[in-house]
């Protein structure tokens, strides 16, 4: 990647243009810019609006049923202002204040970047790859203040008390989080064929490229808060031997049933290297989420939760990984994995490092940072998997989470509505059947219409076994289904008589207070 700074950026969170709309084979609505002063990318196409779990404003009963730390941690949250939820982390000014750093502190600092693994599609004018992800800096910060940082997230222990490796996993994911973003970057990628002696990405239907290393500077500077997303087109460069080599080519997109893959580097640093997956037109893409999925997280019980996220080593939810192997390997056609996360940006890297060890490659969204208030962030899943369903409009979707998500019980339903013949299934782990921990509500009104082989409410990874998700065969006759098509487990002695839980809607005062309560590396999971 090519960084050239424009100008000194060190900026809060604001509203902020977005990202390039996907290149299709069919036209799509015209989509305008908004103007920052600088070049910038357009408006994404509006998305449809989201309410999130109606469990309304009085939640001192669970403040007080879980702990005075967790109450008083919660104060010191929003009377600091150190972290800007449920906006997400840090960023900009916040981060110079809570650091106590100057613009000049950062001049000697090396640029980073972090690059979401991508996807690409193909169109009438070939492969179009979403180059996505941060340009920032990392202050040069004593340990003990990130200690001092790191204990905000803690709760019932600190850094000191850590074993060695806890501490350091602490530590590191404390620094990626107070960051300063870099805006108003030229960013220059160089997509590269994988060595002779690279392994691919595990996954079935994935074989590396032969053609199509080059090097491509991005038509738009990056955001305000650092952000760049844009597709660009690839040129099939060839790196045939002789004329009469013919394989040195990408392989055309209606012509293939294989995904292939381009190493990606980004000029001027080390850290923004990714894998770019090429997804033909036509075979079945799994999208799925990871906290309480795919790995133990418990965000519905908050010590737990925080703890492993920020301290505890990353752990695969029983043989979750099993189940993603098999389906990678059982000749499911043209089988893409897609990981899909609201967890914002800077805290990504070891999500994406527990991913690529643990279960097939695959491309990559988070939440970015230009999605800076209540609204959006309730709105983003449904945004990213908008985006991913406008790309692909011939492919099939399975979509896997777990009901803990108020935002996947609204928009994984409302998809294969919206969407109609791209949902092949939907996989949704009750935490609330085997978790007791697991008090939050969740809404299943949206599944009402949905033929019920469509959808699977599962406990155990077992539970998955011999389903033909190709095929949109999802039911198991093993596992009882007793969905009742309402909102389910409502906690702390709310009723739907009380103005708290009326119609879905949460206040946004317990957003800002259950978010940086249950999920400070996570908001809005």
């Amino acid at each position: 990647m090519k960084l050239t700074s424009v100008a000194p950026v060190f900026l809060a969170t604001v509203g902020i243009a977005r990202a390039a709309p996907a290149p299709t084979p069919t036209p799509t609505a015209a989509l305008q810019p908004r103007p920052l002063g600088h070049v910038a990318a357009p408006e994404p196409t509006p998305v449809v609006a989201l309410q999130p779990r109606g469990l309304g404003d009085d939640v001192s009963s669970f403040f007080h049923s879980i702990g005075s730390e967790v109450e008083s941690k919660i104060s010191s949250f929003v009377d600091s202002g150190l972290l800007n939820f449920p906006h997400g982390f840090p960023t900009g000014t916040a981060v110079e204040s809570s650091l106590g750093i100057t613009a000049g502190a950062l001049d000697a600092q090396p640029t980073r970047v972090l690059n979401l693994p991508p996807y690409a599609n193909w169109t009438d004018q070939g492969w179009n790859v979403r180059v996505h992800g941060n340009v920032y800096k990392v202050p040069d910060v004593s340990q003990e203040k990130i200690d001092d940082l790191a204990n905000v997230f803690l709760i019932g222990t600190s850094v000191k008390d850590l074993q060695d490796n806890e501490k350091k996993q602490a530590r590191n994911l404390t620094r990626e989080i107070f960051v300063v973003q870099q805006g108003h970057e030229n960013v220059t990628v160089k997509f590269a064929l994988p060595s002779s002696n690279a392994s691919v990405p595990r996954g079935g239907s994935y074989v590396q490229a032969k053609g199509g290393a080059q090097e491509i500077t991005l038509p738009y500077e990056t955001t305000a808060e650092g952000d760049f997303d844009v597709f660009v087109h690839l040129r099939n460069e060839s790196t045939k031997t002789s004329s009469n080599d013919t394989s040195g080519y990408l392989l055309p997109g209606n012509a293939t049933t294989m995904i292939q893959t381009l190493d990606m580097f980004t000029n001027g640093t080390d850290t923004g290297n990714a894998t770019a997956y090429l997804v033909p037109p036509e075979g079945v893409t799994v999208v799925s989420d990871i906290d309480d999925i795919l790995r133990v997280t418990k965000i519905y019980k908050p010590k737990e939760g925080l703890l492993n996220t920020f301290a505890r080593p990353f752990t695969a939810w029983m043989n979750m990984p099993d189940i993603y192997s098999n389906w990678s390997t059982s000749g499911i056609s043209s089988l893409h994995f897609h990981y899909l996360t609201t967890t914002p940006e800077q805290g990504t890297r070891p999500y994406m490092d527990f991913i690529f060890k643990t279960y097939p490659g695959g491309s990559f969204d988070t939440r970015p940072l230009n999605f800076t208030n209540v609204k959006e962030t309730l709105q983003i899943r449904r945004y990213l998997l908008d985006r991913l369903f406008q790309t692909f409009p011939k492919r099939k979707f399975v979509l896997v989470a777990d009901t803990s998500n108020a935002d996947v019980m609204k928009a994984y339903p409302a998809m294969y509505k919206d969407y109609p013949g791209q949902v092949s299934c939907i996989l949704l782990r009750n935490t609330t059947a085997t978790e007791s921990d697991d008090k939050l509500p969740y809404d299943t009104a949206g599944f009402k219409d949905i033929p019920q082989e469509k959808y699977l409410f599962f406990k155990v990874p077992d539970d998955l076994t011999g389903l033909d998700i190709q095929n949109g065969h999802c039911s198991n006759s093993s596992v009882t289904q007793n969905v009742t098509f309402s909102e389910q487990g409502l906690p702390l002695g709310l009723s739907k008589k009380s103005d708290a839980a009326v119609g879905g809607v949460v206040s946004p005062g317990f957003l800002l207070s259950a978010v940086v309560l249950v999920a400070a590396v996570m908001a809005c999971l």
